[in-house]
C-alpha cells in the first residue's frame, strides 16, 4: 500500500529539525541534520550538522556539533568542530572548545575557551601525508 523507502543521509542535507518556543525536552538529542532550537533542552545535544539556538532557546547540558550559532542561553560544555557564532544577546556559561570563535559585542560570554587546530592532512616535502592533530 505504502511503498516508501528510507531516505539516505544525503537527502537530509539542507533540511532542518526544529523545536519551537514553549517546548521543553528533558533528555539527549542526536541528529545528523541541521537543528534549530527555540525551546528548552535539558540534556545533551550531538549533531554532525549545524545547531542554531534562537533568542528564546535555552540549553543546559553538553553540545557536540560541527557549527553553531547561539542567540539564546547555554550552560554547560560545548565542542564545535568548526565555527561558533555567539550573537549579541546570547548568554554562554561553562567550557567552550572551538575551531574558530566569533563573539558579537554585548554577548555574555562567561566561559573558559580553548581554540583547537583542525585536524588536516599535511603534505610533507617527500610527498607523504601526515595527520596534524589538535593540541
Amino acid at each position: 500500500m505504502f511503498n516508501r523507502k528510507a531516505k539516505p543521509y544525503t537527502e537530509l542535507l539542507g533540511k532542518t529539525n526544529r523545536i519551537v518556543e514553549g517546548t521543553i525536552i528533558k533528555g539527549d538529542i542526536i541528529s545528523q541534520a541541521d537543528f534549530r532550537l527555540d525551546g528548552e533542552l535539558i540534556g545533551n545535544f550531538q549533531s554532525t550538522g549545524k545547531l542554531v539556538v534562537g533568542p528564546a532557546g535555552i540549553i543546559t547540558g553538553d553540545i557536540n556539533c560541527k557549527n553553531a550559532d547561539i542567540e539564546g542561553k547555554f550552560e554547560g560544555t560545548i565542542y564545535v568542530a568548526e565555527i561558533l557564532n555567539v550573537k549579541a544577546n546570547a548568554s554562554i556559561k561553562g567550557e567552550v572548545t572551538v575551531g574558530k570563535l566569533s563573539v558579537e559585542p554585548g554577548a555574555d560570554f562567561t566561559a573558559s575557551c580553548t581554540m583547537k587546530i583542525n585536524e588536516s592532512n599535511l603534505l610533507l616535502a617527500d610527498g607523504k601525508e601526515t595527520q596534524q592533530k589538535s593540541s
